[in-house]
């Protein structure tokens, strides 16, 4: 119903509509109606009203509808199929359902709002209404449940690129998955993989980015790009350039080898040769120093007793 207001107001876009003629063509109530524009303006829609003349849009904000990326997505494969909800609890969740179904690769899942979006070790991310990108992307990777964390370490760095491309050149990754900028977490991806026998299937890549927020209450270490630049992002163009990396990154990978990916996550990496802080799964926390990555992704560490150890993906957080 939602959707049939917002198309009558597009529809006489520049004049004014009524809400009895809406509501007659909806066959619903005028204090439905107004529910239905109130809603939209919390939503970021620009709507002035007057008695006796009716509702008329101004302006709409920079969402991520499927007809507004078809006009400027440029992609081959990623994002040929795109599933676009306004809200839903997971784009991942949502991503590996389809994926299950036999959803073909460069299926994307797009949402303006995260109820219950997820990090790493099932941590929660804040995804709040049209402030971000958050949406999640099948892929049919060629390697053994063994080299899973390839995806990310391939996710990672290209995220890193498209920000660096954007001159966003302080951008770079905490290990193991997060993106960082100026010692702030921005982004975040969770690889979910879909494993028969000794092979990977598919791979869901879901990835969050903080691009307009403004109000990180209680999350120190987390910001947004808008805060850390000054300037407000569109949100489409961002997800085109994203997208582009991302594919980019894998006709690399598929056209020569991994080693170009791995030599620029070590790039990359933050703290890479500083003294930082660490909290295993067990034990107390200890200081040392990152010396970089396997090809798999895990953590070379120089430990305070001199010992080269290396911490998979469970076994350690990077505190700073």
């Amino acid at each position: 119903m939602r959707d049939e207001v917002l198309e009558f107001l597009r529809q006489n876009q520049g004049g004014f509509v009524s809400g009895q003629d809406m509501s007659e063509a909806c066959h619903v109530s005028r204090t439905a109606i107004w529910k239905h524009i109130k809603a939209l303006r919390q939503k970021g829609y620009k709507i002035e009203s007057y008695t006796k003349r009716g509702y008329r849009l101004l302006e709409e904000p920079d969402l991520l509808s499927p007809l507004a990326m078809k006009q400027i997505l440029n992609t081959d494969v990623f994002g040929k199929r795109y599933v676009y909800m306004d809200t839903t609890e997971s784009t991942n969740l949502e991503a590996r359902r389809l994926a299950q179904q036999g959803a073909e690769e460069g299926t994307v899942v797009v949402t303006e709002e995260q109820a219950a979006g997820r990090g790493r070790l099932s941590r929660g991310w804040y995804s709040p209404f049209g402030k971000g990108l958050w949406f999640s992307l099948i892929l049919r990777p060629d390697f053994p449940p063994a080299e899973a964390p390839k995806c990310t370490l391939m996710a990672a760095v290209a995220l890193t690129k498209a920000f660096h491309k954007m001159g966003l050149t302080d951008a770079g990754i905490k290990w193991p998955n997060d993106i960082i900028i100026e010692r702030k977490k921005v982004g975040g991806i969770l690889i979910e993989n879909i494993v028969q026998g000794q092979q990977i299937v598919k791979s869901v890549i879901g990835i969050g980015l903080n691009v307009n927020q403004r109000d990180f209450s209680g999350l120190p270490k987390a910001s947004s790009l808008a805060n850390i630049t000054g300037r407000v992002f569109k949100v489409k163009k961002l997800l085109k350039e994203v997208m582009n990396a991302l594919e980019e990154m894998l006709e690399e990978v598929s056209a020569t080898s991994f080693e170009q990916v791995y030599e620029e996550y070590q790039e990359y990496l933050f703290q890479r040769g500083k003294v930082s802080a660490f909290r295993p799964k067990t034990g107390k926390d200890f200081m040392g120093i990152i010396r970089g990555v396997t090809p798999n992704g895990a953590l070379i560490v120089a430990t305070e007793t001199e010992e080269i150890k290396q911490f998979q993906l469970k076994e350690v957080e990077l505190l700073y």
